[in-house]
């Protein structure tokens, strides 16, 4: 007897039942859902790996090139541009030529750019490179979430994605600790050509890896090519014993000149999309804004706090090197308590639910930046203790809050036809916010000081908690096709 036709959600979400018809409390996962999720958390750690290995081989390249300060400033700038960049462009190519291709060229274009970067002959050449590593990492922010999201089963949902994003931190720690070693063993001014070469290799092989796998089967079913959409989940399903035996889906709505396959950017900002993008944009923004401003600033002065000791300018080659693995290890530090935020999150987004880990977030980081103020009018062992337990809460909080929901409802509250462009735009407007900080940041320092700037990150994450709440859209749990209708 053949089966009633199913909708792609409903055949990802099925479970196996005991023999009275009891429903298990898990959905399996199959090779090819394994495979998929593998490959995008490959993606997040190159992007926590090269960021990150940035910041260790940035002191190495101002020496190379001899660079000035708004010239270092540009270095800094120039990966979080291309990921900006990247976010916006990438992202809405893949509503219109598909999640798996666009999976594959953004791997294949960072190959491309990390091969120039190592080689990079003079500072024009060196920011095209970097912003061209940062518009690759940029394009696989909402594509590496489409291709996870699309094919896994809406319970499992948000640890799976958040657990993917965790590899972002696992490759920043990475990245710090590459630097590290790579500068321990070649003490050199062009030891940073080599920690940006260690890359390339593992980059390609998750190039071809993700050639193999299945494309996403809502966004072929949007584009009405039911057949291929059928193959693509008998291949995302396959199981040994085989099941589903047969897939039949249910004819989708086809598209037409009022809600086109591939929707329109002026959909996002007009009907029920706009409040999508309100909620996806604006906490993301303002949780970029103080971690990365935070970030900036944190591993150098908790380095000073915790090792008793300033670093001047460098005298000399060897003192570089000296004070650029010193500052790695105040990194690494940092690196492992955003692991245990993420891996916080990773337990509780869907029991807890994304909005109300996001709300809390934004509030615990404002309690994390007001220790850390009260710090600066305290002596002595108090002003120590607040300093560090004010940027243990504010790192904790933010991956546990912000930082990982953000990400997980940009490409959560979207509809089908919507969500590389709606992902996307989150993404690059939240970066304007990161590339702001990198450039306004040490002048706001120098000019206004560090209360200031405490208190106007304090209000910014106590404005993105009530923004998050006044725009809610709470997606635990929720099957993706019903963002379709």
């Amino acid at each position: 007897m053949n089966e009633a036709p199913r909708t792609v959600q409903q055949y990802i979400d099925q479970s196996p039942a005991w023999p009275d018809g009891t429903p298990t409390v898990f959905v399996p996962m199959t090779v090819m859902q394994w495979r998929i999720w593998l490959l995008a958390s490959a993606g997040k750690f190159f992007e926590g790996l090269v960021v990150f290995m940035t910041g260790v081989a940035l002191p190495l390249i101002v020496k190379d090139f001899g660079l000035s300060p708004a010239e270092k400033g540009l270095v800094s700038a120039a990966p979080l541009a291309g990921i900006m960049l990247g976010a916006l462009a990438l992202g809405g190519l893949a509503d219109r030529y598909g999640r798996r291709f666009m999976f594959v060229l953004e791997m294949a274009v960072l190959v491309l750019f990390l091969v120039g970067l190592t080689l990079s002959p003079s500072l024009p050449w060196l920011l095209v490179f970097l912003v061209g590593v940062g518009l690759a990492l940029g394009g696989d922010y909402p594509t590496a979430h489409l291709i996870i999201s699309e094919s896994i089963a809406s319970r499992d949902r948000g640890k799976l994605v958040l657990s993917a994003f965790a590899f972002q931190a696992v490759g920043a720690l990475a990245g710090t600790l590459v630097g590290y070693v790579i500068l321990s063993v070649r003490p050199e001014i062009g030891a940073w050509r080599w920690m940006y070469a260690t890359s390339i290799v593992p980059a390609a092989l998750v190039m071809l890896g993700r050639l193999t796998i299945s494309d996403s089967v809502h966004w072929l079913m949007s584009q009405g090519r039911k057949r291929d959409a059928e193959a693509a989940l008998a291949r995302l399903l396959k199981r040994e014993p085989p099941y589903p035996k047969s897939v039949m889906l249910r004819d989708g709505a086809a598209p037409d000149r009022d809600r086109p396959a591939n929707g329109r950017w002026r959909d996002l900002f007009t009907g029920p999309a706009r409040r999508a993008t309100i909620l996806a944009s604006v906490p993301w923004f303002l949780q970029d804004l103080g971690t990365y401003g935070i970030g900036i600033f944190t591993p150098t002065i908790l380095a000073r706090t915790i090792g008793g000791h300033d670093h001047g300018p460098a005298r000399n080659v060897a003192d570089l090197v000296s004070s650029d693995l010193f500052a790695a290890r105040g990194a690494a530090l940092l690196d492992v308590l955003l692991i245990a935020g993420i891996v916080a999150a990773v337990l509780l987004a869907d029991r807890v639910g994304r909005i109300r880990l996001q709300v809390v977030g934004f509030i615990g980081c404002a309690a994390g930046l007001g220790l850390a103020a009260l710090s600066l009018h305290a002596d002595g062992p108090a002003r120590t203790a607040l300093l560090f337990g004010g940027f243990v809460l504010f790192n904790f909080m933010t991956n546990i809050g912000p930082n990982a929901q953000t990400y997980l409802l940009a490409g959560e509250v979207f509809p089908t036809a919507l969500r590389g462009k709606g992902a996307g735009i989150a993404a690059s407007f939240a970066k304007i916010g990161a590339v702001l900080t990198a450039f306004l940041f040490p002048v706001l320092l120098a000019d206004a000081g560090i209360d200031f700037l405490m208190t106007v990150l304090i209000v910014t994450s106590l404005l993105g908690a009530w923004m998050t709440w006044l725009f809610r859209i709470e997606t635990t749990g929720i099957s993706l096709e019903s963002l379709d209708r």
